[in-house]
């Protein structure tokens, strides 16, 4: 009977993404034309949670999507209306098994947050604890499974029809954001995630930073009931200053932390954004929300770590060299033509020189842009970079972002007071 339902609700899915899209192709054939980026990224937004998140992916891989492509998925908020009181109480109940008065005091019935996959409640333990709850959206995991077999099918589809883009491997794209998305929808998994990271925070002696604590008798697969902080959001200097004296100190505190996660951790935060970076009333910095993190194994942070110090010293050929070592090729790369196109992009934008005298570009649109021509320089050259390595680029544009809000003055890949490459 499981199986029939599941089923049903399979086709049903696929009809709604059948009447999306031909919605959407009515008012194209009516006239209302955006460009195809926009377009597909409207579509995307109205096909919901997959849709939503392939979007997000499409916009922090430049290593796997145009640039015009990239750049509109910026935009792809992952925002939704939330869903009622009601059924929020409902899973609650169900998932931990007893009246939701049993185990909170007081869940606010307005949600703080409403997302893809989950939206989040402010609440009271009846121990006294604040507390968020992180309560799954009904239904999704089978949206996401059937929205990402669908794709599956297709990608397979495509790379049959046309063999020559098989080396871009999009069926295993599609499979590497199913991967992501259902660990995603598994809380116990953000939970051990949380205690990984104290525990690093612990060993590094980190009193600076901190994680919420989880609250097992009250979480589980669908449900996580986390402490709640108190704070502002990393890009709001004016609050900032009334918790700590000295901002610049505490982004510095915050990227040196994510830093060392890269090596002392056994997986780095993958998704830094202002939201999930806090500076709290006590002016500690609290990391938040756990549901996507990436894994890098030593050999590629080497050669990540040699990238770096070579943007830094205008070093072409060492330019070339870590690329190699970070991508993935089908042949042989030519070491010296990848070293000369750099070097010509370089010169082309005129953003960078080997001395630093100039200092490098501070423009977050332009730093952003400078990344993707690198990799579509790479890409040209044979090169395909591995998922966690777009990951990495993503957080240090979000970095890069914080450095323009609180320490405008602060260059990160010189400044000593940050262990970049340590």
């Amino acid at each position: 009977m499981a199986v029939l339902i599941d089923s049903l609700k399979g086709g049903l899915r696929i009809g709604q993404t059948a009447s999306v899209l031909a919605k959407r192709g009515f008012r194209w054939i009516s006239g209302d034309r955006p460009s195809n980026p926009k377009l597909l990224r409207h579509v995307f937004e109205e096909l919901g949670a997959t849709y939503i998140k392939l979007g997000q992916f499409i916009a922090s891989s430049p290593t796997f999507f145009p640039k015009e492509y990239v750049e509109e998925f910026q935009y792809c908020l992952d925002r939704t209306p939330p869903f009622e009181f009601s059924l929020v109480k409902k899973i609650v109940e169900t998932e931990l098994g007893k009246p939701i008065a049993q185990v909170y005091a007081y869940v606010d019935p307005k949600p703080l947050a409403s997302a893809s996959i989950a939206q989040v409640h402010a609440a009271k333990l009846l121990s006294g604890e604040d507390v968020v709850i992180k309560v799954q959206k009904p239904g999704v995991e089978n949206i996401l499974l059937t929205d990402l077999n669908f794709l599956y099918v297709a990608a397979k589809s495509v790379e049959y029809l046309a063999p020559k883009i098989s080396w871009t491997s999009l069926s295993g794209v599609v499979e590497e954001i199913q991967k992501t998305m259902m660990e995603e929808c598994d809380f116990i998994k953000e939970a051990n995630n949380l205690q990984v990271f104290r525990e690093f925070l612990r060993d590094t002696q980190n009193d600076d930073v901190v994680v919420p604590k989880v609250y097992p008798h009250a979480s589980s697969r669908r449900v996580l009931t986390m402490e709640r902080f108190f704070g502002v959001s990393l890009t709001d200097l004016e609050t900032i200053r009334t918790y700590c004296d000295d901002p610049e100190r505490t982004l510095i505190t915050a990227m040196n932390t994510w830093f060392s996660s890269l090596t002392q951790c056994e997986f780095f935060h993958a998704d830094v954004h202002a939201g999930n970076l806090m500076v709290l009333e006590n002016g500690k910095i609290g990391f938040i929300d756990f549901g996507i993190v990436g894994r890098i194994n030593p050999g590629t942070w080497e050669a990540v770590s040699d990238f770096i110090s070579s943007i830094m010293i205008g070093n072409f050929d060492g330019m070339a060299d870590a690329m190699i070592r970070i991508g993935i090729t089908d042949g042989n790369v030519n070491v010296n033509s990848l070293s000369a196109d750099l070097k010509g992009l370089f010169n082309k934008l005129d953003v960078m020189v080997p001395d630093y005298s100039s200092g490098p570009i501070r423009e977050e649109e332009d730093i952003n842009g400078l990344l993707m021509e690198m990799v579509r320089v790479g890409e040209e050259n044979g090169l395909h970079f591995p998922r966690e390595f777009a990951l990495l680029l993503k957080q240090f544009l979000y970095f890069d972002r914080y450095v323009h809000v609180l320490a405008p003055e602060l260059d990160m890949f010189v400044d000593d007071r940050l262990n970049l490459l340590h």
